[in-house]
């Protein structure tokens, strides 16, 4: 059974690496497009994970949710989750330079098309 297994999953490796985008239904538009992706495509993603963070509301999305910043303090800072609560808390407290940066791709938005 699972030698068989290894068969499919090499045949099917093996299908994907002969196909071509074209075959897999990939427009050339939509090529074109994820070449075009670079570092001002990640600062853009950035930021929205940053708006995203700036926004959560602490009483009715992280309390119950054991996110608060009184458990910070309990928390092993060093684990993921004291790492995410630092992280929240960070964001949340710069949102005026966050507002200047979302201003600021608006605007370069606005210009460029």
């Amino acid at each position: 059974m699972v030698l068989e297994n290894l068969m499919n999953h090499d045949a099917i490796l093996g299908l994907y690496h002969n196909c071509t985008k074209r075959e897999w239904g990939w427009s050339e538009g939509a090529i074109e497009e994820l070449k075009g992706m670079g570092f001002w495509t990640l600062l853009e993603g950035c930021l929205l994970l940053a708006n995203a963070l700036a926004i959560l509301n602490e009483e009715r999305f992280l309390v119950p949710r054991g996110w608060s910043f009184q458990e910070y303090s309990g928390v092993r800072r060093n684990s993921l989750k004291g790492q995410m609560i630092g992280l929240i808390y960070a964001v949340q407290y710069m949102r005026i330079p966050l507002m200047i940066a979302n201003t600021i791709v608006i605007v370069v938005k606005l210009v460029s098309g």
